[in-house]
């Protein structure tokens, strides 16, 4: 019997494994559930030492923990490979709109439904389960193999920097694979070459030391709200264009063949607008929609919070007013320089009579781009080529995942996300779910990349 004919046989067992995976509610954003995270790390543990990897073990970070594991046995002249996934969720708030509760995993049809099924539970189960099939039909790995998952991924990794830079030898590889991540549709392959970054901070500014009636004292004293709109207002013009002095310094812009790779991939301007129910596109002018929404940085108000928010009205003049402000950065921006430009642009253009302070919020991540002519990235595009039958498309993505720029930072090496989940399995959102063929097709993708690589 050969490793494939080993994942068919074993499938509903692997199905059973990923249900009871799922049950665990490992949900790294809630302190009540920091106990389930570990139980899910050692979920993990016990799994990768099952399939016959071996060193499977759960590392201590300031937070959540980590588990690596690796089968080094390939040879020398083979390549190593790290493979990266995540075992914690996303809250599952609201339950009522689930059909199915969340952590209590139901198939209907070929769908497999919970909180964490394709993000990153399922996902990151399959390179597992390649390996598996290939130790039990074959006795060996193609390559070498290091696995490392995490269990903070859903409230940006905060700890892994440090602990990363405490233990390289743990992850020391020649490639990274991303099992976090997606293919573009149940059709077709995607490769992710780029990932924006981000920064997230608050602008506050104040004026009298409480709230006044706004008859006595309008016309008196600066408002804070209105300064704040003026603010906002002056780092952005009416067409899109960023307008904070330096914001564009550090751009990598699009090239003329980044461009026609993204034109190559289908866009509908009118099922966009029906998705989102905006009535019109807008962004940096010059740009398209997509080009904007994939390769071009933004600057975006998140929330605003100024005077009297109840019913009816309340005649006061606010003593403060705030914005929460994040942008999504490219190639080769820095998010600290990003929060010092917007700073100083504050301080700038702050109105008289107010003053004006900016701070940084949690949630930082560095942009991600590989690099032309990447090998892991070819072979990747190669291996998905033969599975589904076409070429991949090259895509962007606008989110960003803190932990490819950090493995760059330490490892000096691009990941490639090599993923199958898709975007419409309703990630981070109520009735959670993985398409069980694709669940299956990524079994085989994952064998074949190994093989392909030893070669």
């Amino acid at each position: 019997m050969g490793w494939t004919d080993y994942l068919d046989a074993h499938q509903s067992r692997f199905i059973d494994e990923l249900c009871d995976f799922i049950r665990i509610p490992s949900v790294s954003a809630k302190p009540e559930h920091m106990a389930d995270v570990r139980t899910a790390g050692q979920w993990v543990v016990d799994r990768l030492t099952a399939a016959g990897i071996e060193n499977a073990r759960m590392y201590d970070t300031d937070g959540h923990p980590v588990v690596c594991a690796d089968w080094l046995h390939a040879g020398a002249d083979k390549p190593t490979i790290l493979i990266y996934g995540h075992f914690d969720v996303q809250p599952a708030e609201p339950f009522d709109l689930w059909t199915s509760p969340p952590f209590e995993p139901t198939i209907r049809g070929d769908r497999l439904y919970g909180r964490g099924a394709t993000d990153d539970k399922g996902a990151m189960m399959i390179p597992i389960l390649a390996a598996e099939a290939l130790l039990a039909e074959t006795g060996q790995l193609p390559v070498n193999v290091r696995f490392f998952f995490e269990g903070q991924e859903e409230i940006g990794s905060p700890d892994l920097p440090p602990w990363i830079e405490a233990n390289p030898e743990l992850l020391k590889a020649d490639m990274i694979f991303s099992a976090d991540g997606g293919q573009w549709d149940t059709e077709t392959p995607q490769m992710v070459l780029a990932l924006k970054g981000l920064t997230s901070l608050e602008v506050k500014v104040k004026g009298a030391r409480a709230d006044l009636h706004s008859g006595m004292h309008g016309g008196g004293v600066a408002n804070p709200g209105m300064a704040l709109a003026h603010l906002l207002a002056s780092m952005k013009s009416a067409d899109g264009r960023i307008t904070v002095e330096g914001f564009y310094d550090d751009v990598i812009d699009l090239t003329e063949e980044d461009r026609a790779a993204i034109a190559r991939v289908p866009w509908d301007e009118a099922a966009y607008l029906a998705q989102t129910g905006a009535p019109a596109t807008h962004g940096e002018p010059g740009y398209t929609t997509r080009e904007n929404l994939w390769g071009r940085p933004t600057l975006e108000v998140n929330g605003i919070t100024c005077g009297w928010q109840g019913a009816g009205t309340k005649t006061v003049l606010p003593a403060e007013a705030s914005a929460k402000i994040t942008c999504r950065l490219v190639a080769n921006q820095n998010p600290e320089k990003i929060f010092d430009l917007i700073a100083a642009h504050v301080e700038a253009h702050c109105p008289p009579g107010v003053t004006a302070e900016v701070s940084k919020n949690p949630g930082r991540a560095d942009p991600f781009l590989v690099p032309a002519g990447h090998n892991a990235t070819a072979i990747a595009g190669q291996v998905l080529e033969e599975v589904y039958g076409k070429t991949p498309y090259k895509t962007r993505a606008g989110g960003s995942i803190p932990v490819m720029s950090t493995l760059l930072d330490q490892l000096g090496l691009h990941a490639v996300m090599f993923a199958f989940g898709h975007d419409d399995e309703n990630q981070h959102a109520p009735d959670e779910f993985f398409r069980l063929p694709t669940f299956r097709l990524g079994q085989t993708a994952y064998g074949r990349l190994m093989e392909r690589l030893a070669g």
